[in-house]
């Protein structure tokens, strides 16, 4: 296993490597207790999406007759404008729209961190790569994927792939970052002199320690795909009905958002409950991983435990 030299190059563990997951599990409890629970938020919705439509009504299931009913015991979240029941359109929209995101994270994440490392490795192709991924970066993103969206047409794939282009300059820019860092370090110089490859050297050796950087830019760019999945979805550029989406259920809410406000307000708390514990995810992946990030969390525990002990308080 490849060893992450961070902080003066000091070997570093990753992810807690040669440690028992529990007590990993409990050191990222003592450092940053919110992350771990979002990151049980994050789980918990995962498991739901998962596993709930296949006890709840077929989300395509139409009953005009009881349309635009408030909750009950047959229809825990009610009803929308065809009888369709809220709760399995959430659940079958938030399958849709989180697989749609983390297919944008992955091709972001594989074609952003091929750029980067080659832009930060190899000069050479530094000026023409950066400058191409600038250029993408100077227009805002909603902006730009709808540009991208308008011109390859409407549809899931279309989507997929203008929000990945979106999404491309930002991790490419981030690992370039990175990279430039790494290939500073005495390592990269060792491996050179003990004859390896530049290719080599760059993938058994730089890649893995910018592993952390890129755990962290990952769970971000997640966050904002599944932003601009609703977004697109809700302007009516994404998925479109009857394909349930969080974004086209807000958007067909909206006729009823003064007498059905339940309609609007379920689809859109499950885009901020996940959009809230990606983030805190990524914040704690980067505090657990980033050695100043660590120090600086645990000169706040012991400040805190300092202010909080006996004699601090004047006691005894």
């Amino acid at each position: 296993m490849s060893t992450l030299l961070i902080d003066n190059e000091r070997p570093v563990a990753v992810l807690g490597a040669g440690r028992g997951a529990w007590t990993w599990l409990a050191a990222a409890w003592r450092r940053d207790p919110a992350a771990v629970y979002w990151a049980a938020v994050l789980l918990l919705v995962l498991l739901v999406i998962s596993i709930g439509p296949l006890f709840a009504q077929p989300a395509a299931h139409i009953d005009p007759l009881i349309r635009l009913r408030g909750p009950s015991a047959a229809h825990w979240l009610g009803t929308d404008e065809y009888g369709r029941d809220i709760l399995s359109r959430v659940l079958t929209a938030g399958g849709v729209s989180l697989g749609l995101s983390a297919l944008v994270t992955v091709l972001a994440v594989l074609a952003g961190t091929m750029i980067g490392l080659c832009a930060g490795f190899f000069p050479r192709t530094d000026a023409i790569v950066m400058r191409l991924m600038d250029a993408l970066l100077a227009f805002p993103p909603l902006v730009l994927a709808i540009a991208l969206v308008a011109f390859l047409g409407s549809g899931a794939s279309s989507e997929v792939a203008a929000l990945s282009i979106v999404y491309t300059p930002f991790l490419a820019r981030t690992m370039r970052g990175a990279t430039l860092t790494q290939r500073a370090r005495g390592y990269v110089a060792a491996a050179r002199g003990c004859g390896l490859g530049e290719l080599r050297i760059l993938i058994k050796h730089v890649l893995p320690n910018t592993a952390p950087t890129l755990l962290v830019q990952a769970s971000f760019i997640y966050a904002f795909a599944l932003l601009s999945d609703s977004a697109l979805s809700f302007l009516g550029l994404g998925v479109t009905a009857p394909t349930p989406t969080w974004g086209n259920m807000v958007d067909e809410a909206r006729p009823y958002l003064i007498t059905e406000p339940g309609f609007i307000i379920f689809p859109g708390l499950a885009i901020v409950v996940v959009v809230m514990a990606l983030n805190y995810l990524g914040d704690g992946v980067r505090n657990l991983l980033d050695p100043r990030s660590r120090a600086v969390l645990d000169l706040v525990r012991l400040r805190r435990r300092h202010l909080n002990s006996p004699a601090d308080r004047g006691e005894g």
